[in-house]
């Protein structure tokens, strides 16, 4: 074998990120309890990432899993109408993200989204970039006080600066009990409630205690505290002081109105709102920049065109929104982090009539599942599917994928609201990090992918910081991470 091969082998492998191997045959009845609760990760089989539909009996009863673009278009766009959140998912969404955006049904779902499209346009998305990237690079220079090749646990720090950027462009920063735990509470909230528990399951009732839930009660108390206190002290603000009122999404929230009849939020819906911005856009672009310094720091090739790209657009003082337009390649890794890790790795429904769906007839009350983390390593869909290949999102190749082969935000009626936000912050926040730092895994420390609601890697990414500044010219590829 030559060095040459040698070399491009090591690379495949390093290119190849770490996931469960697709099982030969579908687990037990038990099994497959068990692995829901430790990591529904593990459930899938072969045949789930080569055929477009498989169908069976499963432990929550019939089940339809849909892995084309064309059955995953009927399902989220065509006939979504047929298609309502199932009771598991409401059930593990519910006690921490209350009656918001994401958990409502029926009217009182088209309501929300009409009150709250205003807010997340992409006019106004843009006009939080500066104030996003001053959050960012504030959060940054308190990292680059830490010692050169320490170790730090790059995923708190990532939850640290998302939260911070929405901390600035929600609240103002007008946090009173402290940021740090606030965005603790929503980090316990995934750890504990965002887990399948057994009893959930097996359907049985509510007041059976669930192991482990109860350490998130405190945590959710205090959250909601914080929330009544936060809303409380703004429409004290915008009374008295309406001069003096910044308008940040909290404002833009208290504001909105459905353009259909005038009616504005209550205060449950505009708390239950608050919480699912937090919850499910912090946690999940946390994970995304935790997932993508992960995948940069395995690829020289991917880290030095990185590291060129985001010199460039950071030389001179530019406004935020042109230094996005110059970060294509950043761009490009972001969004190839969320092919390969989904920040919601699967989406459920329930159908409420029959619909065929790829001829196959998917009967009334039965369980259809669409994952993103099937869906995005499809092997009918995707060249190379488990390699990390940022090239691929690059607009000479954009237009080959599917609109409905890469859903990381969802599609149709329920797409994520705010996935321009997020991926503003995304791009933003992976850009100012390369620009600053190298991080590498720390050794011994094995990445591991685990479902808790959000895909995160199980006991956090330990990694080692090195500064650019204090770096060395590159001398090409390095074969180390």
């Amino acid at each position: 074998m030559t060095l040459s091969s040698v070399i491009d082998q090591e690379n495949v492998r390093r290119r190849r990120p770490p996931a469960p191997v697709p099982r030969e045959a579908p687990l037990s009845r038990l099994g497959l309890a068990i692995a829901l609760y430790q990591n529904p990760l593990t459930i899938w089989t072969r045949r789930q990432f080569e055929d477009p539909i498989v169908q069976g009996e499963g432990l929550l009863g019939f089940g339809t899993v849909i892995n084309d673009p064309i059955g995953v278009r009927r399902v989220l766009v065509e006939n979504a109408e047929n298609y309502r959140k199932d009771a598991l998912q409401k059930r593990v969404l519910s006690p921490g993200l209350g009656d918001g955006l994401l958990t409502a049904e029926g009217e009182a779902w088209r309501v929300a989204r009409r009150t709250l499209a205003p807010l997340f346009t992409p006019r106004q998305t843009a006009a939080f970039a500066d104030r996003m990237l001053g959050a960012i690079e504030a959060r940054l220079a308190r990292l680059a006080r830490r010692r050169a090749r320490s170790i730090v646990r790059i995923d708190q720090h990532m939850t640290g600066l998302t939260f911070d950027v929405l901390a600035e462009t929600l609240f103002s920063n007008s946090i009173p009990g402290g940021a740090e735990e606030f965005g603790n509470a929503i980090t316990l909230y995934f750890n504990t409630l965002g887990r399948l528990h057994p009893f959930d399951l097996l359907g049985l009732p509510d007041w059976l205690p669930r192991l482990g839930r109860g350490e998130a009660g405190p945590a959710l108390a205090f959250f909601a505290e914080q929330v009544e206190a936060i809303v409380t002290a703004r429409r004290a603000l915008m009374t008295e002081r309406p001069g003096d009122v910044p308008r940040d999404i909290l404002t833009l929230l208290l504001e909105a109105a459905d353009p259909e009849t005038g009616r504005g939020l209550t205060e449950r819906e505009v708390a239950a709102n608050i919480v699912t911005f937090i919850g499910a856009g912090h946690e999940t672009t946390a994970n995304t920049l935790t997932w993508a310094l992960f995948l940069v720091q395995t690829d020289p090739r991917v880290r030095e065109r990185l590291e060129t790209e985001v010199d460039a657009a950071f030389a001179g003082s530019l406004p935020a929104l042109e230094i996005l337009e110059r970060l294509p390649f950043t761009r490009a890794v972001v969004e190839e982090t969320l092919r390969l890790y989904p920040p919601v790795p699967s989406l459920s429904r329930e159908a409420i009539e029959d619909d065929m769906v790829l001829g196959k007839t998917v009967p009334k009350g039965s369980l259809v599942i669409i994952a993103p983390w099937i869906l995005h390593r499809h092997r009918r869909l995707w060249s190379g599917p488990d390699l990390f290949q940022p090239e691929r999102f690059l607009p000479a190749h954009r237009d080959a994928i599917d609109r409905y082969q890469f859903i990381p935000f969802g599609a149709g009626p329920r797409v994520c609201i705010g996935a321009g936000f997020a991926m503003q912050e995304a791009v933003l926040g992976l850009a100012s990090i390369i620009r600053r730092f190298r991080l590498r895994v720390a050794p011994g420390h094995e990445v591991r992918p685990v479902h808790r609601v959000t895909l995160r890697p199980d006991g956090g990414l330990p990694m080692i910081l090195e500064h650019r500044a204090g770096l060395p010219e590159s001398r090409g590829p390095s074969m180390r991470p």
